[in-house]
């Protein structure tokens, strides 16, 4: 059986000057965080978080998937991740999929990686594309796979670029060359079409595919010997900084 052993999402750091903040206490803990009190940052987030400020709920799951200001809890940082995500917010969204996925809810993270995928997530191409290749939760498809590893690849990531590296392995020429079509329509998607709308709770479809153009089958071919599983190295996980995007203030993954 062929499959893809994933490695952890690299983080990245990126800072963003918006024209005011939403929420001052949020603010404030950025600043807090910038210089280096993260017990500070976390308590004046967690304030506004209580009150249902998105972005504090977001820097919220940050501080916990870090392991700054608090004790690194992943099932915390999907909790905070899930309330900011529910309200819309978009990076919340991709780093809920990503808990959920880390977490064991594979299912549940399906729609949300699917969206974060929609706006060109790299991470979420990434994990999304893998799950593809190995038939976790989904319907084993690889050039779909390939199409979104490559996608995710052309980011800079390196573990999809590794990944893609593992499938060239097992995959056929005519299917690589179907994948590389593949994420090139998903590109021109990308740069036209609209976000669709957040599914209500309760009708989260698990076994749909993204929302992007259906891709060819791969060539029928006689079923090869079960090789031993593919690992792909398993990088350190890089720390991140505060960011801000669109009038709020946030930590970007």
């Amino acid at each position: 059986m062929k499959s893809l052993w994933l490695a952890a999402a690299a983080c990245a750091a990126l800072l963003v000057t918006p024209a005011c903040a939403q929420d001052a206490s949020v603010k404030q803990g950025v600043d807090a965080w910038d210089k280096g009190d993260f017990k500070r940052a976390v308590d004046l987030w967690r304030a506004s978080a209580n009150k249902g400020n998105a972005d504090a709920q977001f820097n919220l799951g940050q501080a916990y998937k870090l392991g700054r200001g608090v004790p690194a809890d992943l099932k915390q940082a999907e909790t905070w991740y899930g309330k900011a995500a529910w309200q819309g917010h978009e990076q919340a969204e991709a780093s809920y999929g990503l808990a959920l996925f880390a977490n064991g809810k594979r299912s549940e993270a399906l729609t949300w990686l699917q969206r974060a995928v929609q706006r060109g997530d790299p991470r979420a191409q990434y994990i999304l594309g893998t799950m593809y290749f190995n038939g976790d939760v989904v319907a084993k498809d690889w050039v779909r796979a390939y199409a979104l590893v490559t996608r995710s690849s052309q980011t800079g990531l390196g573990e999809a670029s590794s990944a893609l590296a593992q499938m060239d392995k097992y995959m056929s020429v005519a299917e690589r060359q179907q994948g590389l079509t593949l994420a090139r329509r998903y590109e021109e998607e990308f740069n036209r079409a609209p976000v669709v709308d957040l599914p209500p709770p309760g009708r989260v479809a698990v076994n749909q595919p993204p929302a992007q153009p259906p891709a060819q089958p791969p060539a029928t071919r006689p079923t090869p010997p079960r090789p031993t599983p593919v690992a792909v190295a398993r990088p350190p996980v890089t720390t991140a900084a505060p960011a801000v995007r669109d009038g709020g203030w946030r930590l970007q993954l």
